[in-house]
């Protein structure tokens, strides 16, 4: 069995299926389904799952929404998901994220993941006043 699954456009999809395209069209107010959603749509319950597990985290709250996707585009960078990279970095850039932003965005990724691989691989003590 392939690990690839094939997207579910909206006209094969089941109505239980059909019920979460639709609200993710009308939160985000587009009349298209990414990809992630259509290859998600072969486990329903996951995607009914993740879809509001997303509108909750990334929805209205005390973090500024620019800054919500800058820091998914900081994780999804660190972790080498290319197409999360492209789907948050586009959100941002829709929230207003300038590619001077994002430069500095990436330098900082860079930045983080080279001295967090010094600190674990020199084992370095955590300084008393930071705790």
């Amino acid at each position: 069995m392939s690990a690839k699954r094939q997207p579910i456009e909206y006209e094969d999809a089941s109505p239980e299926v059909r019920a979460v395209y639709d609200d993710i069209m009308a939160t985000r107010k587009t009349d298209w389904i990414n990809n992630f959603w259509k290859v998600l749509a072969h486990d329903p319950i996951a995607l009914r799952r993740i879809w509001a597990n997303i509108k909750e985290v990334m929805g209205p709250g005390t973090i500024d929404p620019l800054v919500k996707e800058m820091l998914y585009v900081a994780v999804s960078a660190s972790n080498g998901c290319r197409y999360c990279i492209a789907s948050h970095g586009s959100a941002a850039r829709n929230k207003g994220m300038t590619e001077s932003q994002y430069s500095e965005l990436l330098a900082i990724v860079g930045l983080a993941n080279e001295t967090n691989r010094l600190v674990t691989a020199l084992d370095v003590e955590v300084d008393e006043p930071f705790l």
